[in-house]
């Protein structure tokens, strides 16, 4: 599949793979629809999830499509043959032999339609200018055979496409004849699109042609972001502080803004920056195709989730779990989050999504035991998946007092492997979310069997799906016992083990296909999210250049080393020279090999590589409407004279730029766990003493330094009026608009600590705006940051050596990674498309992979298992394949010129127009082969097996062209 074509699927989203029993008729009403509105401007969705209440019964949408021209449609199909229908009076029709007595499904969809139109209608550029139709789908049954029942003169007949409409879309055409009609009307009608069917249905509200900032706007209503759009914000516009008269700060003539003013002339922006926050709410909503994705489709198995920070992971799982429990309110369900000042804002996404897609009818409620918002661990008055999991299986939970170890997620592994070793899991969840996945992972001496000892206790608590995964792309491969277990992550996030939740690492490498390849109907098992929408693109790119190391003398510390791996996070690479490796024993074929293509091999030392991340993939608009710098970094020569720095510019927020102490103003402070907490206290206690009220998560009030036992509460990281003071582990997966990194020194004083070197990179992707990072002393790391900062966008670095950690964020970064360290088992995988030219697969299980199209020239796969794998279209031209396994294989169209198959099982494979010309297929197996079209020219067919063979029009050694079966 094209690339172009790829992206074009993205805008129909199945939001449950298709495929259960009696859904093959509602898969042709959605196969048209794709067919018929791939071209157009449009999003489409199977099962969008919208719930409106219709008699006793909540059902979404079957089809939804906005589309810039037509507005919105809704198709709810019904797949019953016309003896089925009774009657229809009115609205309402009798059914018979089928599953229900009767229905209304015009009025359900007009229902759907009003709920949807409703939300449109509460954004003023919308209101009643959304045109909506509603439509029945009968793709059983026939115009010829409605007309024969004289269903087409009721009065409220509403609008029906037909199984004729259907066909006629898909290119199967209907033939007068097959109608056993002689009536023109429906003769031509069959012969329209069904782009000119619904053109032709009067609509349910007439609406007016959308502009393009309105389809915007209406995508953006689809997706439900408006229900983030932040709350007006008052603000006292008057004259800039850049002309020198009256401020537009909310604060005038305050008694110490001359010296703030005098003290940061040099950095003065003319507008405060609560008035940037202002216009940001004025900014137009957009819609991304891969977060819809994402946040609305129920994969039928396990699902990873790999975004950069501030790309949205949190929101999205949120979005997943709530339509789960929207979808399926019988199913029990926990979104599972590790650091616990988190609660409060995963329970308010949580009912903030419920009542979008249930129109206001359903809010999270803590009682309700089928959906639950879990601390990984659990305290006394607090449930956590490990202390419910212990209550289930009968056995005491452990606290952290019960462990010795100092870190949070090693304790936490110890007393999720004792559970593990005392008692049997019970199956008690149907889906299990975890969101910031890496702060579970452990390092391997803590692990349970060679699993993560958290994951795995997660994975044996999920019933099975019980219903196989067929997935057409990869040959009908199966998959049984499929669980339910999705988890997110960023591990350039992990303040404590470097080790990557990859699937293999979570549960070991028989297991390690899991979440490689794709379900069905789009829904991928693995996503790589590469947009910001949080933080603004030059701390972004900053984080990523300090937190690997891309600019130190001695050559990057950790990292992405692979040029897909790079591009699937957002940016483009560009190098010199940048050839390929492992390309032995070329053959003339090979030679069109580009020399910029690093797909597959690692960046080579000595190598000149730059990095450019695009604005599109970071639109925060901050730095376009602030128009100076968002990120500074200054260096002071004692803690003091930092601390007033700090103190100096948090007044300056508070009484220039407006903003509010609370959630608009964080300070994060670094170190290793004892001189991070005594920082925090010395900053805290020091900006009380300058008269700044603050806050230090888990006390019960603003300006308490130390709670007692009784009084904590780790659920609370803001405190209304006090501005929060920090350490890193409790700022996690918060965020704010004016954030300072205190302490810089405490990682630069070690900067080849990694974990530390992490601490910089998340403290500086929780700025939504602005960010000022301080340290005190003179350190080569800071040199390195300001190299990294004036670099901006774009990083350029000479590859000096393999770095201590490498990150792959790809199916195929990933199979390289997992084959070097010995991992042989990549069943199930998805590659389809990739470059692995000479790549190194030899003895890999690739059964039931998705191959097609790659190109896998002079790659070395002998004995590789690729039983029921596709392969059609692929490039293996060159590639060595002595006693490989292709049983059943699909290699229609595919390249094996020159190619080695000595010995390959090929039995049963379709190979229709394969090109072998000069191929080495001695000894191989093909009975029941379909060789039918191929171009055997040139090859070696010493004793090959061809019984049974299809060679119908194939191009023989000496060139004849053969003909039936041998």
């Amino acid at each position: 599949m094209a690339v172009g074509k790829k992206v074009e699927c993205r805008k129909f989203i199945t939001t449950e793979p298709l495929g259960k029993s009696g859904e093959t008729a509602e898969q042709k009403v959605w196969d048209a629809a794709r067919l018929a509105f791939a071209d157009r401007d449009c999003i489409a969705y199977w099962r969008y999830p919208i719930f409106s209440k219709v008699g006793e019964f909540r059902k979404e949408p079957d089809i939804l499509i906005a589309d810039l021209k037509l507005g919105l449609t809704i198709i709810e199909v019904k797949s019953i043959v016309i003896d089925q229908i009774v009657a229809i009076n009115g609205h309402k029709w009798e059914f018979q032999n089928f599953y229900t007595t009767g229905g209304n499904p015009y009025q359900q969809a007009e229902n759907q339609l009003f709920a949807i139109l409703g939300y449109c209608d509460r954004e003023m550029a919308l209101r009643d200018r959304v045109r909506g139709r509603a439509i029945v789908a009968l793709p059983l049954i026939t115009q010829h055979q409605w007309h024969e029942k004289q269903f087409n003169k009721l009065p409220s007949c509403p609008p029906i496409i037909f199984k004729d409409d259907l066909e006629s879309d898909l290119g199967l055409g209907t033939r007068d004849w097959e109608l056993g009609t002689g009536e023109v009307g429906i003769s031509s009608r069959a012969k329209q699109s069904l782009i000119q069917i619904i053109e032709q249905i009067t609509p349910v509200i007439k609406g007016n042609k959308l502009s393009d900032e309105q389809w915007k706007l209406l995508q953006a209503v689809i997706s439900g972001t408006p229900i983030f759009r932040p709350p007006p914000r008052k603000f006292y516009l008057g004259k800039t502080r850049a002309s020198g008269e009256e401020s537009n700060s909310i604060i005038h003539n305050s008694p110490s803004l001359s010296l703030l003013v005098k003290g940061e002339q040099k950095t003065l922006n003319p507008i405060p920056r609560a008035e940037v926050l202002a216009k940001l709410q004025n900014q137009l909503l957009t819609l991304d195709l891969q977060q819809e994705h994402i946040g609305k489709e129920i994969p039928p198995g396990p699902q990873r989730i790999r975004g950069i920070a501030g790309s949205g992971k949190t929101v999205l799982l949120c979005q997943k779990a709530a339509i789960m429990h929207l979808k399926h309110p019988d199913w029990d369900i926990a979104l599972v989050f590790f650091s616990r000042s988190l609660y409060e804002t995963i329970i308010e996404i949580l009912d903030k999504y419920l009542r979008r897609f249930s129109y206001g009818e359903i809010g999270y409620n803590q009682n309700n035991a089928k959906l639950r918002a879990f601390h990984a661990w659990g305290a006394k008055n607090q449930p956590g998946l490990y202390s419910t999991l212990c209550r289930a299986a009968g056995v005491w939970s452990l606290s952290v007092n019960d462990t010795e170890f100092q870190q949070p997620n090693e304790a936490l592994a110890y007393v999720c492997s004792h559970l593990l070793k005392s008692a049997k899991i019970p199956q008690i969840f149907d889906a299990i979310l975890i969101d910031e996945g890496q702060d579970l992972i452990v390092n391997d001496e803590l692990k349970f069997e060679g699993k993560q000892p958290f994951y795995w206790m997660a994975y044996q608590a999920l019933r099975p799906v019980n219903s196989p995964m067929i997935s057409p792309e990869i040959g009908g491969f199966f998959s049984s016992d499929l669980r339910r277990l999705i988890w997110a992550y960023d591990e350039a996030q992990s303040l404590e083990s470097l080790n990557i939740p990859t699937a293999s690492e979570l549960f070991g490498d028989d297991l390690g296909h899991l979440v490689s390849g794709e379900y069905g109907n789009g829904i991928k098992k693995t996503e790589v999210m590469h947009k910001c929408y949080r933080t603004p693109g030059p701390i972004l790119t900053a984080a990523h250049g300090i937190g690997m190391g891309l600019l130190r003398w001695e050559g990057m510390l950790t990292g992405i080393t692979r040029v897909e791996d790079w591009e699937a996070i957002g940016y483009e690479v560009m190098g010199d020279n940048l050839a390929m490796e492992n390309l032995e024993d070329l053959t003339d074929n090979s030679s069109i090999i580009g020399t910029n293509n690093l797909s597959i091999d690692k960046f080579k030392n000595g190598q000149k590589i730059t990095l450019y991340r695009p604005s599109k993939n970071s639109p925060n608009l901050v730095p376009e409407l602030w128009g100076s710098p968002v990120l500074e970094f200054q260096a002071y020569h004692s803690r003091i004279e930092e601390l007033t720095a700090l103190a100096d510019n948090i007044l300056y927020n508070l009484k220039v730029d407006s903003l509010r102490p609370s959630r608009e103003i964080l300070v994060i402070v670094l170190g290793s766990s004892f001189e991070a907490m005594e920082l925090e206290t010395y900053v805290a206690n020091f900006l009380m003493e300058r008269g700044i009220d603050v806050y230090i998560p888990s006390t019960p009030e603003c300006n308490i330094l130390k709670p007692d036992k009784e009084s904590r509460d780790p659920n609370r990281f803001w405190c209304e009026g006090g501005v929060t003071v920090s350490r890193i582990h409790r700022a996690k997966g918060n965020e704010a608009d004016m954030v300072y990194v205190i302490g810089f020194d405490n990682v630069a004083k070690d900067e080849s600590n990694l974990s530390l070197r992490n601490q910089l990179f998340v403290a500086l992707t929780r700025a939504k705006g602005w960010l000022r990072l301080s340290g005190i002393g003179a350190y080569p790391m800071y040199e390195e940051m300001w190299r990294v900062m004036e670099s901006g966008d774009t990083f350029s670095f000479t590859f000096k050596r393999k770095p201590k950690r490498e990150i792959s964020v790809t199916d195929t970064g990933e199979i390289l990674r997992r084959y070097g360290d010995g991992d042989r088992n990549f069943q199930g995988i998805n590659l389809a498309g990739v470059e692995l030219v000479g790549v190194n697969l030899q003895n890999a299980n690739l059964i039931g992979a998705n191959l097609q199209d790659a190109d896998l020239r002079n790659a070395k796969l002998d004995g590789v298992r690729l039983v029921i794998a596709n392969l059609s279209e692929a490039d293996l031209s060159g590639a060595s394949l002595r006693k490989a396994k292709l049983v059943g294989a699909i290699l229609n169209d595919v390249q094996l010129n020159h190619a080695d198959l000595s010995r390959a099982d090929l039995s049963d494979v379709q190979l229709m127009n394969g090109q072998l010309v000069g191929a080495i297929l001695k000894e191989a197996n093909l009975s029941g082969a379909d060789l039918s079209g191929a171009n055997l020219q040139g090859a070696n067919l010493e004793a090959v097996n061809f019984s049974d063979v299809n060679l119908t029009g194939a191009i023989m050694p000496d060139g004849t062209i053969f003909s039936g079966f041998i």
